[in-house]
């Protein structure tokens, strides 16, 4: 791995991928409510949708924002063994 990319979270996962984990989590209704952007609100598609997001930064920048930051996604849960446990 080059060093350039060693702190990059997204490295290896392309915008296809992102978008599919998003609309399978999510769906589409639930994304475009969350991100505002008209091609997930209006007759929303996945083709339509990645040319739209290659298109515009300001568009895909959300949408990377989205995939890391929000929630806790099942993809981005932490392992059992690394989980902190409660003592009590």
């Amino acid at each position: 791995m080059s060093d350039h990319q060693k702190n990059n979270p997204l490295h290896g996962i392309t915008l296809e991928m992102m978008l599919n984990r998003l609309v399978d989590f999510y769906g589409w209704e639930k994304l475009g409510k969350h991100i505002d952007i008209k091609c997930f609100n209006s007759d929303p598609g996945l083709q339509s949708s990645l040319k739209f997001l290659r298109k515009t930064p300001w568009a895909r920048e959300k949408v990377e924002s989205f995939y890391l930051y929000y929630g806790n996604p099942p993809w981005r849960k932490t392992p059992p063994s690394r989980r902190t446990k409660k003592r009590g």
